[in-house]
């Protein structure tokens, strides 16, 4: 039986995640660190929030296959003869089951890339792997850094 969280308690553990982060790991933003090292710091705060699940950051499993999704207007590698091997910034869900509670996506706001296939992602997790609740953070970086820059729910 897959466990429904609210999103009201999934908000509330986020947050608190995102503050731990700001408060214990604020320098690596004003440094602009790699995105992988600020979202490794983020998971091991969720996974304090989150005991009785796993939070794992860049895993591309369901159960022992990769995470495949068909995506708009991406090209797959050589491997992806039919979809997208996809790998989430963070997710929270139980390994090898289809409970997936939260995917959440990344960007710093000195990435050149647009935040727009991360929201086309964020929808295709939802829709398509059965994702619970789905999250957009930007983190503010540089030397005058006042965090998080943007926070959205998909």
């Amino acid at each position: 039986m897959i466990e429904r969280i609210g999103q009201e308690l999934i908000c509330q553990k986020v947050n608190e995640a995102l503050e731990q982060f700001l408060q214990y790991d604020f320098e690596l933003l004003q440094i602009n660190a790699n995105e992988r090292t600020l979202t490794h710091r983020v998971a091991l705060y969720l996974q304090y929030l989150f005991p009785n699940f796993h939070v794992d950051c860049e895993y591309n499993r369901d159960d022992h296959e990769p995470k495949d999704m068909q995506l708009p207007g991406g090209q797959p590698d050589q491997y992806d003869t039919h979809a997208q091997t996809v790998y989430p910034d963070i997710i929270v869900h139980h390994r090898r089951t289809t409970e997936n509670i939260l995917v959440m996506e990344f960007k710093k706001t000195s990435s050149k890339i647009t935040d727009e296939k991360d929201f086309i992602k964020l929808n295709a997790y939802k829709q398509q792997l059965g994702y619970q609740h789905a999250l957009f953070v930007e983190f503010e970086v540089g030397q005058q850094s006042k965090g998080i820059s943007r926070f959205e729910w998909v």
